[in-house]
């Protein structure tokens, strides 16, 4: 795999193309070796994959450079087709457009015993996409205005300000009545209790694209994405029990919202079919909780394969500017890797972070206090580190 990803050290040969695949024929131009009869040089059945897999490798291994026909026909292979074969299957699990390949492959629907709590959850999140289904059914401009109102209140203000920015990394503080508050909104995105949910994250930085991620594009884009929700056991078994959120646990507030998580979701459901009917509760509850899931879910599956990294944080974090724009600034997540701690993931002044704006304005009205942003010191510390 990294053969294939490095520079070529000797020039390509003229490769022409001569016939299409056919049985104990030549797939290409250059010689019967890599006819698909057999061949005590090669393995007897190939796939274009395979073939240019074993070309590049074979290519780039060669010395002195091939630079005609007749120097590829006479030259045995170079590879074993045990090396060839890993070649070819560290290809097929690169993540698409992106140099992230998946080391350690989890299968989440088969050979595994599903939990309750998996059930329960794979349930919720089929069910809010089944609602959603409904959408062109039922629109309306009052629907839509609710869901995005919605959206607003349990994405921005529930998740990443109050789940992500103030209880998993203790960015800023605020008053108790306001802290509460803005985690009443999370809890209403559907994504958990503040517990669970604190817990899971703070584990996530601890062991950042390690064996003990809870959510790791090494094992999966669509793991990292969304069926590590459902696979609980296994998250479990590599990070533990909610034992790294005591600050949480203590306070009775989080822990009766644990308890009676469900309750509250469901109350809000029933408000809303009181209030608009169907409508209401199909955008304000399926469309909406299911454009707020992925976008979340996007945070720790696209932001640790898609984007750029500007700061040496010795994991896969990336900063990514379309999911930025849909999460509120969740997106620029190598900032955030780098320094966890501060309140701002938009380090530079153009990249986009509303979360930032709300909690800059909170400050302004004296709510907001102790707010964390790194200094120019450790930024220039960082920097040199990765020019390093």
């Amino acid at each position: 795999m990294a053969l294939l990803a490095s520079p070529q050290t000797h020039p390509s040969p003229h490769l022409p193309l001569r016939t299409l695949h056919r049985p104990r024929r030549p797939i290409v131009g250059l010689s019967s070796r890599f006819s698909s009869g057999p061949s005590p040089k090669f393995p007897t059945r190939l796939d274009a994959l395979t073939f240019c897999a074993y070309t590049v490798l074979k290519l780039r291994s060669e010395s002195p450079p091939l630079r005609n026909r007749a120097a590829l026909d006479n030259a045995g292979p170079a590879l074993s087709a045990s090396d060839l074969q890993e070649a070819v299957e560290g290809e097929q699990r690169r993540i698409m457009l992106s140099d992230v390949v998946v080391t350690r492959p989890r299968t989440v629907f088969r050979d595994r015993r599903w939990n309750s709590l998996d059930l329960s959850t794979g349930g919720v999140i089929l069910a809010m996409h089944l609602l959603s289904l409904f959408a062109p059914l039922c629109f309306n401009w009052k629907a839509l205005w609710v869901a995005v109102g919605l959206y607003a209140v349990t994405g921005l203000f529930g998740i990443t300000l109050s789940f992500h920015r103030n209880l998993s990394h203790r960015s800023f503080k605020l008053p108790k009545w306001l802290e509460y508050s803005f985690a009443y909104c999370g809890v209403l995105a559907l994504q958990g209790n503040p517990i669970d949910w604190v817990s899971t994250h703070r584990y996530h930085h601890q062991f950042r694209d390690s064996e003990r991620d809870p959510h790791s594009p090494k094992e999966g884009f669509w793991f990292s994405h969304v069926s590590w929700l459902f696979d609980t056991d296994y998250v479990a078994e590599r990070c533990g029990g909610p034992n790294n959120v005591v600050d949480l646990q203590k306070q009775p507030f989080y822990r009766f919202v644990q308890s009676t998580y469900i309750a509250h979701p469901i109350a809000l459901a029933a408000l809303l079919y009181a209030l608009g009917g169907f409508p209401f509760l199909v955008w304000g509850m399926g469309v909406r909780t299911t454009w707020v899931y992925h976008i979340t879910w996007l945070v720790n599956s696209a932001c640790h394969v898609w984007g750029k990294q500007a700061w040496n944080t010795n994991d896969l974090s990336r900063n990514n500017w379309w999911v930025a724009l849909l999460s509120f600034g969740e997106g620029w997540h190598n900032n955030h890797h780098a320094f966890e701690y501060s309140a701002r993931h938009g380090l530079e002044w153009w990249q986009l972070d509303m979360t930032w704006y709300m909690i800059r304005l909170l400050q302004a009205v004296g709510l907001a206090t102790d707010v964390k942003l790194p200094s120019e010191i450790q930024r220039q510390r960082l920097a040199l580190e990765t020019a390093n």
